[in-house]
């Protein structure tokens, strides 16, 4: 009898502990399951261009592109970038809200970049991040227009531009004394992050790279994985036509290294019409448009 009775107990403990595998197996797939679906829809994003002022001239192509023989003209535009996903409204840049002094507003035509997100029912406090690629006036003068929104800048770039730009020997052409109190107010409010260094994933499949010099320390963003990648260049290279031709801009710290990273960008991407320059009207003749003045990139 106390034979039958251990021998039961032996087969109801087997039974309890395969149902207890069972159970965790089932978890832990589940778990995996969610985790992974979780993981491939947060890394998703959608990608914009947006052209919120152009020169109502042409300029010519060799001006952009130091060694260039060409003989082409191309009128320039200005964008900013939209990226969203993963419960972020990420700007690349955040434009320009008055050029430089020397540049008549009247060679400009403009919209401010506010007004132009709206047309994506983006409200500017709904803007989370701007990601800002480098210090010039065209790029950084917006930035108080999104007051909620953490600034992302390379930490040298940031020190030079507050900094050593306005000490004797330095260079602060296309700077302006007001993005300088702009940024700095930014610091003081706790909406900047500094970032220290080369290929550094700032968030989820959002990496910035350095190494052009168009300023101090300009960055580039590459947005994704595999065969999906997108480079916003923004000014490490101006046009099409740099990449093309593998000619530097004229304004960089160091002309090889600009050249060396445009050959950089070129073998990070399969398709080149994914390293999306900063002022190439040609964008919005390459991607879908959505509205008047806005392309999705894909």
């Amino acid at each position: 009898m106390l034979k039958d009775v251990h021998n039961l107990t032996n087969v109801k403990m087997k039974n309890t502990q395969k149902q207890t595998k069972l159970r965790v197996g089932i978890l832990i797939f589940l778990l995996f399951t969610i985790n992974f679906k979780g993981f491939s829809q947060n890394d998703k994003y959608e990608i914009y261009a947006l052209k919120f002022a152009s020169l109502n001239f042409k300029m010519p192509v060799a001006f952009a592109a130091v060694g260039s023989t060409s003989k082409d003209s191309t009128q320039i535009c200005y964008m900013i970038y939209l990226i969203k996903g993963n419960g972020r409204n990420i700007l690349v840049d955040a434009g320009f809200t008055e050029p430089l002094k020397k540049y008549p507003i009247q060679a400009f035509i403009y919209e401010r970049p506010d007004a132009l997100l709206k047309r994506m029912n983006i409200n500017p406090n709904d803007i989370t991040d701007v990601i800002i690629t480098h210090p010039h006036w065209d790029h950084i003068g917006g930035i108080d227009l999104f007051p909620n929104a953490m600034a992302w800048m390379q930490k040298e770039d940031f020190n030079y531009f507050v900094g050593t730009a306005w000490q004797k020997g330095g260079d602060s052409e296309n700077f302006t004394d007001k993005d300088v109190s702009k940024i700095i107010q930014k610091n003081i409010a706790g909406k900047l992050t500094l970032i220290n260094g080369d290929s550094v994933e700032i968030m989820p499949n959002i990496k910035v790279f350095i190494g052009s010099k168009h300023t101090y320390e300009s960055q580039y963003v590459l947005i994704g994985t595999g065969a999906d990648k997108v480079i916003i260049a923004s000014d490490n290279s101006w046009l099409y036509y740099n990449l093309t031709n593998l000619l530097p801009i004229p304004i960089t710290f160091d002309k090889k290294a600009y050249l060396k990273n445009l050959k950089r960008m070129k073998s990070m991407v399969k398709n080149m019409d994914l390293i999306i320059p900063g002022h190439d009207p040609l964008v919005f003749t390459k991607f879908p448009k959505v509205t008047e003045g806005i392309v999705k990139i894909k």
